[in-house]
């Protein structure tokens, strides 16, 4: 289940949608993002983070609200919760936990722990905005265009980048909230690398790299799907099949990308 790990940073995956929660160990916290999947995988992150928490305190970065995220939040109910106001806000927040309950009805899975959704302690509700310990520095971003209240983590000096659900390598862009917003979240992931000396980029699914080449191509593939999409009459499908390994298995949300973009724009003109 360990995907990647170095001596402060350790990534576990799920074996559902190659989903991913990291652990990074600073001289004074744990922090960790969206802890998931299923009961045993995340009976053996609660084990990893009793074995080298101490008197640390842990705190827990939602990438965004999607339930798959948010699914092993009741397993820890002594972590400092970050997220974005939105995740803070979301209006939405029973219907995200159905969806948790009706995984687990249907896969026919006991928890040892209560379904909730997390109580944020620190808001992010601007970019740029910092959370200091002693050893590290959090830097946040607002990234909406997946879901409206997507959040970007850079943690420096570990030269970390958790992008959540977005440059993911096995993943082409899902747009459930915006296009326009995800072409300006994937203009501003760019700066970011830009801006940060990133070294290990993380993302909510998939694998965690360390070849910058590697970085910069997740962003141009995006942008090049995003900016294919509005003029897409086919020939998009043929690049994501030869890209991307499990397509067929994605194909509908292909789909349902030209959908929304053109009910963006029927919105603009009404």
């Amino acid at each position: 289940m360990i995907q990647f790990q170095n001596h402060t940073t350790t990534v576990f995956q799920s074996a559902l949608y190659m989903t991913t929660s990291a652990i990074i160990q600073t001289n004074e916290a744990i922090i960790m993002t969206d802890p998931n999947w299923l009961p045993s995988e995340i009976q053996e992150i609660q084990d990893f983070i009793n074995n080298i928490q101490g008197d640390k305190q842990l705190y827990i970065i939602y990438t965004h609200s999607d339930f798959d995220h948010i699914i092993g939040s009741g397993a820890f109910p002594e972590a400092k919760v970050i997220a974005s106001k939105r995740f803070d806000d979301n209006s939405n927040k029973a219907e995200s936990i159905q969806k948790i309950h009706q995984f687990d009805q249907k896969y026919y899975l006991h928890r040892s722990y209560s379904h909730v959704y997390p109580t944020v302690d620190i808001v992010v509700s601007e970019d740029g905005y910092t959370v200091e310990l002693d050893s590290i520095t959090m830097t946040f971003y607002q990234a909406p265009g997946h879901t409206d209240d997507g959040l970007f983590t850079v943690i420096e000096p570990c030269g970390l980048f958790l992008s959540g659900d977005y440059l993911s390598d096995v993943e082409f862009p899902f747009i459930f909230s915006s296009y326009k917003d995800y072409v300006n979240t994937m203009n501003k992931a760019e700066k970011i690398l830009h801006n940060h000396a990133i070294t290990t980029h993380i993302p909510g699914h998939g694998m965690t790299t360390q070849n910058q080449q590697e970085i910069q191509k997740r962003i141009d593939s995006s942008k090049y799907y995003l900016t294919l999409l509005p003029h897409d009459e086919g020939e998009l499908e043929n690049y994501l099949r030869s890209e991307y390994s499990f397509f067929e298995g994605m194909k509908s949300i292909h789909t349902d990308n030209k959908e929304m973009i053109y009910r963006e724009n029927s919105e603009e003109h009404l």
